[in-house]
């Protein structure tokens, strides 16, 4: 999913890897490794690093080690002036021996966020500010096809969807073109930051600068509430008939994304089918919602996960965006 459009890209790494990073680590920054797992392997780590000391040893501001004995578990941790801090046990186990992998490793305000073959897996918190990472460290058994580097939706750069290709400026006004039904997301965002302080109260309620229709995008970004008490939802809605047409509702506590519509003053037959639960608390997500002739088509985080076919025809009628839930509302964009 995020093998174009990368920056700095490196090849087929010669293990151990100690490499300066082009640029600063700044929030936005998107890391990813291409690799795979040697049938024999017991651990390898990515590790970014101070420096590349080894004696001192360089701090390590995330150190991120799958293990493969027993059932399997990745550690995470920090070492600072050669001690290490409390390990971060993530139980759920991603890579398989003989396989390969993708790790997107995203750098945000307070945290890096992991996710790996396009599944959230973890979060972890920073400990050393990542400005002052300028090493990334590869070690252990493992095969990196290539390393490259990118900035999300919030910062200069490209990102990936399956959605298709279109074109944003960030100024004052969005301006798009549907070029295909699959391809790549480009936006110049000129100084904007990514913030992570959301902006909005909810529930939110809008309307759209223009009613929907096919070819129209809608972009949603936000962040999971560290200890969710249920769940959030997205509405489509026509507001001159309270009709429904997409009811996107992901249940935190039982991982279930559901999609419905309540048309004449009920509730339709939900779906829940999902090829995996794409979030996860204290999250930061990026939703793109894409209006094709029909269906709907969803994707978090640049990968696809979901078509809704229209229930409600009369796409000219849905003209409000409604929002609610556990999360932090942090920005909302359509054209």
């Amino acid at each position: 999913m995020f093998s174009n459009n990368l920056q700095n890209v490196v090849h087929n790494l010669v293990i151990p890897y100690v490499g300066t990073l082009p640029e600063e680590l700044g929030p936005g920054k998107l890391i990813v490794i291409h690799g795979h797992v040697p049938n024999d392997a017991d651990r390898f780590q990515v590790d970014f690093q101070c420096g590349s000391s080894t004696k001192p040893r360089a701090d390590v501001a995330f150190h991120f080690n799958p293990r493969f004995k027993r059932s399997g578990h990745i550690v995470c941790n920090t070492l600072t002036k050669e001690k290490w801090g409390w390990e971060e046990i993530t139980y759920e186990m991603p890579f398989e021996k003989g396989k390969p992998f993708e790790i997107i490793i995203m750098v945000l305000k307070d945290k890096f966020q992991v996710a790996v073959n396009g599944k959230h897996l973890l979060l972890y918190k920073h400990r050393i500010e990542p400005e002052k990472i300028d090493t990334l460290g590869i070690y252990g058994k493992v095969q990196i096809v290539s390393l490259g580097f990118r900035s999300n939706l919030s910062l200069q750069g490209t990102q990936e969807t399956s959605l298709g290709t279109l074109k944003m400026n960030s100024g004052n006004s969005l301006q798009g073109t549907q070029e295909t039904s699959l391809g790549t997301l480009k936006m110049n965002s000129g100084n904007m930051e990514t913030s992570m302080v959301s902006q909005f109260t909810l529930p939110y309620v809008a309307r759209l600068n223009s009613v929907l229709s096919p070819g129209r995008t809608i972009v949603i970004k936000g962040e999971i509430k560290k200890n969710p008490k249920g769940s959030f939802s997205i509405d489509l809605i026509a507001a001159s008939t309270e009709d429904i047409a997409l009811h996107l509702n992901p249940r935190l506590n039982a991982k279930a994304f559901v999609r419905n519509s309540f048309l004449c003053e009920s509730w339709g037959e939900e779906e829940r089918n999902i090829a995996h639960f794409p979030f996860s608390p204290g999250m930061y997500f990026e939703m793109i919602i894409y209006c094709a002739s029909n269906e709907y088509k969803v994707a978090i985080n640049g990968v696809h996960v979901l078509e809704y076919k229209h229930r409600f025809k009369e796409l000219g009628k849905i003209d409000t965006l409604k929002i609610n839930g556990d999360i932090d509302l942090l920005d909302i964009r359509s054209w």
